[in-house]
């Protein structure tokens, strides 16, 4: 009964209003920026390049490394193939037009995360919710998105990486569903609460280390597949944009359609919108909001245009037809298989373990800022300790659970984040353009862009700027 309520919410959500808040939002805010995502990719790569004046703190790379290794996780390869199976290859045509449209929205709520941060004692915090209390003065709201992303982040997201990461050991001969689950998840337990006890330091540099390796392996292992397969890409791209385009199958079916599943997987994998990245946006040592906020765009590009493409191309390119008992990462290992053999499965496993692991510690990172929230301080070490160990123990009981009700549950609690943050950002977004415009001129007067509220008229007093 409980999965199918959950269900039939998450058929509410996904198939009317986030469908169109995310979409309207992403495509005010393109006009607003002026295109800024595509205009400024120059930008983009300058900002990004950008290290702490007083060389501390944390760099606008380590932050987006941050909030890429909690993107690029187990959703790249799992819900990217959930998608193909259950969806069709029209769900990869949505994937990548939510990000597209979704790049202006992170700009937003990245930017405002920076300019409403705060001072702490290993540095800057912030996100949505000391937006929403600092500029809607509204704290029940900013505690109300606090708990929904400790809820996604530190229950639902963190469970269904570690139920994704044990189910690839599937394949092998020594896999017991009895007791591997248990032992998988204990060792990944004990890996992420190490971590964890060396505070967000040690977080960012494993995920400053990790994030760009198995990225680019990754991606250059699915170019090679599709280059192997190079006869079979026209009739792929001509399945995608048939697929995304079939009206009368989507609209029979419009809940287990290629544009639900796409933007429901495109929405898990890039989270644009949904208010999770800025905590990791809010952290980066800058000298102007507008900084981290066009970096962040690279980090949804990152994550969708580049890795879920590589997973989709991968599998379709293959010759591997799609079927809902393949749905998961079986599809992906199935793909590999049958291009490189025994090496397949064993690669997709390696992956695995890396994307989930680095997903593990983005997620946490941003629980550990809400819980800043709710408590009005940095809590001390000892609080810190038993959550660790909490969080570290949702590690292993995720690994034993269900994979359907952990994507509902996670798919309904992103849903409510998202409800929050959208219309905030709306409102606050002016600040953000203004943000843009004063970063602009001032690269155009040829200065190094410097951040002052009175510049974009900012009524509100924040704590970092002043």
């Amino acid at each position: 009964m409980l999965e199918e309520l959950i269900a039939n919410l998450n058929d509410v959500l996904y198939s009317y209003i986030l469908i169109i808040l995310l979409v309207a939002g992403g495509i005010y805010f393109t006009i607003r920026t002026r295109f800024a995502p595509f205009r400024l990719f120059r930008e983009q790569l300058r900002a990004v390049m950008e290290k702490p004046a007083d060389g501390k703190g944390v760099s606008s790379f380590q932050a987006l490394m941050v909030s890429t290794a909690s993107r690029v996780g187990t959703g790249n390869i799992v819900g990217v193939s959930t998608a193909l199976c259950l969806g069709g290859f029209g769900s990869v045509f949505w994937m990548w037009v939510i990000a597209i449209i979704g790049s202006a929205s992170a700009f937003v709520e990245s930017t405002l995360a920076q300019i409403y941060k705060k001072r702490g004692p290993e540095g800057s915090y912030g996100g949505p919710a000391y937006y929403i209390e600092t500029a809607l003065h509204c704290r029940p709201l900013a505690v109300i998105f606090s708990i929904l992303l400790i809820l996604t982040y530190g229950f639902g997201f963190n469970m269904l990486a570690s139920y994704n990461l044990q189910s690839t050991f599937a394949v092998y001969s020594f896999y017991d569903a009895a007791v591997s689950p248990w032992v998988i998840g204990l060792i990944l337990a004990a890996l992420v609460c190490y971590c964890l006890m060396g505070g967000g330091s040690r977080v960012i540099r494993v995920t400053t280390l990790l994030v760009p390796v198995m990225g680019c392996a990754y991606v250059l292992i699915s170019l090679l597949v599709v280059l192997l397969n190079l006869k079979a890409l026209p009739s792929v791209l001509a399945a995608i944009f048939s697929g995304a385009f079939d009206f009368e199958a989507i609209f029979g079916g419009f809940s287990g359609s290629c544009i639900m599943y796409g933007i429901k997987r495109g929405l898990f994998s890039n989270e644009a919108g949904v208010g999770s990245a800025p905590n990791a946006s809010a952290s980066a040592e800058v000298s102007h909001p507008a900084k981290q906020g066009l970096v962040q765009v690279l980090s949804v590009f990152i994550d969708t245009i580049l890795i879920c493409s590589a997973t989709a191309f991968m599998c379709m390119c293959s010759g591997v037809a799609p079927t809902e008992e393949l749905s998961g990462a079986p599809y992906v290992q199935a793909a590999l298989r049958e291009t490189f053999g025994a090496f397949g499965p064993v690669f997709i496993t390696t992956a695995m373990i890396l994307f989930a692991f680095t997903t593990l510690l983005g997620n946490l990172f941003y629980v550990d800022k809400c819980l800043c929230h709710l408590l009005g301080h940095v809590p001390g070490k000892v609080f810190m300790r038993v959550y660790h160990i909490i969080a570290s123990l949702v590690v292993l009981l995720g690994a034993v659970l269900s994979a359907d009700l952990l994507w509902n549950i996670s798919d309904v609690f992103m849903g409510g984040m998202t409800l929050i943050n959208m219309p905030v950002i709306f409102y606050l977004g002016k600040y953000a353009v203004r943000a843009l415009k004063d970063y602009e001129k001032q690269r155009k007067d040829g200065v190094e862009p410097v951040f002052h509220t009175k510049d974009i008229g900012l009524p509100h007093t924040v704590d970092y700027w002043e």
